[in-house]
């Protein structure tokens, strides 16, 4: 691939020999050789900016999720199926995260109430939020005591309506029809009366009205944020860390997703702790592989357990890289490794397993070509072409070729006339979102076009005049009729008029 003009000169280096000084929209095969990269189809206009996630219900049944300001469009084969209104603002959905589990999504970001968008047995899709396990009216989600240890909590009574005054200012606002826990015993709250003070209907008795400093509250509220990141591993809900416990792990019982009870440390039952060490260790993504994969500010973890039960789960640090904190970029496995984008933005990392050492290692893929890697923003991985889209904060994106059985790293560099926003991969279609002018575009690669944000079509009898192309208005666009090249023309009204007339046109930005 391309490689860093910091290697020139050291010819006595293997990447040094097998790279390539400069390499621009071409794609590296596996196996030897450049092409030059697929063209973009153009798909459909987006709402604005925003973010592309995958949803594969199985292999037949795939979905292309547009997430822009306040809503997501759904698209199945590039047709638009439905828009959902949706909470968060352009500004929050950088920080989003995600993790599908058959037929639904969980969604979830530090300051949003988390929700789950369903595909419906009549095709129809429903976004909704999270319902944590109940049973007999007591929530069984996770609780986090927040205040000091010594403060204490005092109930004016055991049974009803009730005051609870805390010995020293704890509550806001926000704390309205959140739960807590007293005593182990569940108490909603109805009304803020002031930082200390805050009325309570009891949902379970109390023991006594005795001050206590057993009392902890909802882990997530409106005052203490929402889960940060999210995944399924050994059939349990796993979140990783919220806004305010960036370190927290949280696993549901086994085969009860959304059910958080400790218990009594049951094999099946609940599990919970804080990732601690030297320095603070906020979770910025978690993955489930061959472990469970935890990715935080500072370092990577691995946790272990097989099973993974509240007597056996164990956490080891692995590697100090370190995530990117900016955003949210989920990281994806290439051939068994997870690559993951480091939190200086200037190197991207394999997280690999190693029966030698028994434990993970984080090689840097980009040590050759540090140049290419900028402020990325997104990343996916596609399969079938065994390459790895990277969008940059400039707009640009980069692909790498791996194979790891021939030890092929391989970067290079793509260009278009406009900005690439976001990049995800559906069954093996590789969709971007992308800004030209004004306009937000989804765009499909296709092997079989030349040009980008291209159409093709094809009419009985030739024609002079095509339209359509009205998300090219004023642009000018190169042109291929019935197999020839024609001259440039400029999109006026929707439409072009070739100098001769065709059959079959094939119309885009070079």
């Amino acid at each position: 691939g391309e490689v860093s003009e910091e290697l020139l000169g050291r010819g006595d280096l293997r990447a040094y020999s097998n790279g390539a000084s400069k390499l621009r929209n071409v794609f590296i095969n596996p196996t030897g050789g450049i092409s030059r990269r697929a063209g973009l189809g153009f798909v459909d206009t987006a709402a604005g900016d925003g973010k592309l996630i995958a949803f594969e219900f199985n292999t037949e049944q795939t979905y292309l999720l547009v997430i822009t300001d306040a809503q997501i469009a759904i698209y199945a084969g590039g047709v638009l199926e439905q828009t959902v209104a949706a909470p968060w603002t352009l500004a929050q959905i950088p920080q989003l995260a995600w993790t599908q589990s058959a037929d639904t999504l969980l969604l979830s970001h530090p300051d949003v109430l988390p929700k789950k968008l369903t595909r419906n047995p009549d095709s129809s899709w429903t976004l909704s939020e999270w319902v944590f396990f109940t049973d007999e009216n007591i929530v069984r989600q996770p609780y986090f005591k927040f205040a000091a240890s010594d403060i204490t909590l005092t109930p004016s009574g055991t049974t009803g309506s009730i005051a609870l005054t805390a010995s020293a200012p704890v509550f806001a606002a926000g704390h309205e029809n959140t739960r807590l826990r007293v005593g182990e015993k569940e108490v909603l709250i109805t009304d803020f009366d002031s930082p200390t003070v805050v009325t309570a209907t009891v949902i379970q008795d109390l023991p006594n009205t005795n001050a206590t400093i057993d009392w902890a509250e909802q882990a997530f509220s409106p005052v203490r944020g929402y889960p940060a990141t999210v995944a399924f591993h050994q059939d349990r809900l796993v979140i990783g860390g919220s806004r305010d416990l960036p370190n927290r792990l949280w696993f549901s019982k086994s085969g009860d997703l959304f059910n958080f009870d400790l218990g009594e440390g049951l094999d099946d039952e609940s599990i919970e702790f804080a990732i601690l060490s030297d320095q603070v260790n906020a979770i910025r993504s978690i993955f489930s592989g061959r472990h469970l994969q935890v990715f935080t500010s500072g370092a990577e973890w691995a946790v272990t357990g097989e099973p993974l039960t509240p007597t056996s789960v164990q956490i080891r640090r692995q590697t100090r890289v370190g995530s990117v904190i900016s955003r949210h970029i989920p990281p994806v496995n290439v051939d068994g490794g997870t690559i993951y984008i480091a939190r200086s933005r200037r190197e991207i990392y394999e997280f690999l397993y190693t029966d030698v050492e028994q434990a993970y290692t984080s090689t840097d893929l980009s040590l050759v070509s540090h140049h290419i890697i900028t402020a990325p923003v997104d990343q996916d991985y596609d399969q079938r072409r065994r390459l790895l889209f990277l969008v940059r904060e400039d707009g640009k994106f980069a692909t790498f070729t791996s194979f790891r059985a021939e030890q092929v790293w391989a970067w290079t560099l793509h260009e278009t006339q406009g900005l690439v926003k976001s990049v995800a991969v559906v069954g093996d279609s590789v969709f971007i979102l992308v800004q030209r002018g004004e306009n937000f575009l989804i765009e499909e690669f296709d092997d079989t076009l030349h040009l980008d944000s291209a159409l093709t079509g094809e009419v009985g009898s030739p024609a002079l005049v095509w339209s359509g192309l009205d998300h090219l208005e004023g642009k000018t666009v190169s042109i291929v009729a019935d197999g020839f090249v024609q001259a440039d023309k400029v999109v006026a009204g929707g439409q072009i008029t070739l100098d001769e007339a065709a059959s079959t046109l094939q119309v885009g930005l070079s």
